[in-house]
């Protein structure tokens, strides 16, 4: 916080009205205890100054809780299968919205990093499973649109596991159909799909899906590629799980016409975005979706200067991270950041 002063600039310190809205700091700091954090920090340097705290959501953790909370919604609780096999409890919400009865879901109450332990990351071999169980859960609630969020993944598997979770199924050259939440490795062998077992509780239901618009499935920028080594697979795993990426996109296009390979969003939550296009979902830029609830525009015009955060600083950041949309905000007068970590010579050329 020792720069905070320059960055005031010619504000008057005693009267300023500050903004903190910070993202979270992923297995670290949720995006409360960041700002709660951040407002001390601030109070240390500038003890007058009023402070309005706006914890931002992404798609990943708190997505649920977040909204749930502006919207006076209610909680639900559930049990599911997560990443790694193992049943665990997680949850889900309905918002409070005067609207069609809109659940919300977060894909990584039930398939996020922070579930698969440290010796067990292989995002090779998890699975999306539990989401798609997740979707049944709410449908069966009475859900009459749903609202998920992709961010913070543990997976690597296309969306598949989910999908299966519906009612789809997926087959090998053979005939053979793939087992059960067997993760993204399995997907070199894809030859078919079948979306004919689909659960008819999805007729007619609109999914919208907060996504990070610009990951891709495939490609050198592919989600294998890009977030795989940070989801614990090594090099040649790396690789598998971008074949694997390939094929699936490659057969996807024999069943339903589209090619998904470079669909904006298709790559968010480890291709979740594509198999969720799969189901018939509709993706959007997450800024977009989650700004509707959160009226953060309003809060960025009625203060002085807005801090935001998030746990690593690179070359990700300006391609649709939360933190970089808040800082390049029309209504953003003078933007600060706080970061855990930062690659400053990846991410120069982006900013």
């Amino acid at each position: 916080m020792s720069a905070l002063p320059k960055l005031l600039g010619s504000y008057k310190q005693d009267n300023i009205k500050i903004l903190v809205s910070p993202s979270g700091f992923k297995e670290s700091l949720d995006p409360k205890a960041t700002a709660d954090h951040i407002e001390a920090g601030i109070l240390r340097v500038v003890p007058k100054a009023t402070i309005v705290k706006a914890p931002l959501i992404d798609g990943g953790e708190g997505f649920v809780e977040a909204l749930v909370a502006a919207t006076n919604g209610s909680l639900e609780k559930l049990i599911v299968m997560g990443p790694t096999g193992k049943l665990i409890p997680s949850h889900y919400g309905f918002l409070g919205c005067d609207r069609p009865k809109t659940a919300v879901i977060e894909m990584a109450a039930s398939a996020g990093l922070r579930l698969v332990p440290k010796d067990l990351r292989d995002p090779g071999v998890t699975s999306t499973f539990g989401v798609g169980q997740t979707i049944v859960a709410a449908l069966r609630n009475g859900a009459q649109q749903i609202l998920l969020g992709c961010g913070d993944s543990g997976t690597c598997d296309a969306g598949v596991g989910m999908a299966q979770a519906l009612g789809a199924k997926f087959y090998a050259a053979d005939g053979h159909e793939l087992p059960l939440a067997s993760g993204g490795k399995a997907l070199v062998g894809l030859a078919a799909i079948d979306l004919s077992g689909l659960s008819p509780l999805l007729r007619n239901i609109p999914i919208q899906v907060a996504c990070n618009w610009h990951n891709v499935l495939c490609g050198p920028l592919g989600v294998a590629r890009i977030f795989g080594p940070q989801k614990g697979a090594t090099v040649s795993e790396v690789e598998h799980l971008a074949l694997a990426m390939d094929n699936f996109a490659a057969v996807y296009t024999q069943t339903v016409g589209r090619d998904v390979s470079l669909a904006p969003g298709s790559g968010a939550s480890g291709g979740l975005g594509a198999g969720l296009m799969l189901i018939g979902a509709q993706l959007y830029p997450r800024y977009d979706i989650i700004m509707q609830f959160l009226q953060i525009d309003q809060l960025l015009d009625e203060c002085d200067l807005v801090f935001t955060a998030e746990g690593g600083l690179d070359f990700q950041t300006p391609r649709g991270k939360i933190p970089a949309e808040v800082a390049q905000s029309q209504e953003a007068r003078l933007a600060g950041g706080c970061v855990g970590r930062y690659h400053w010579s990846r991410c120069q050329s982006k900013l």
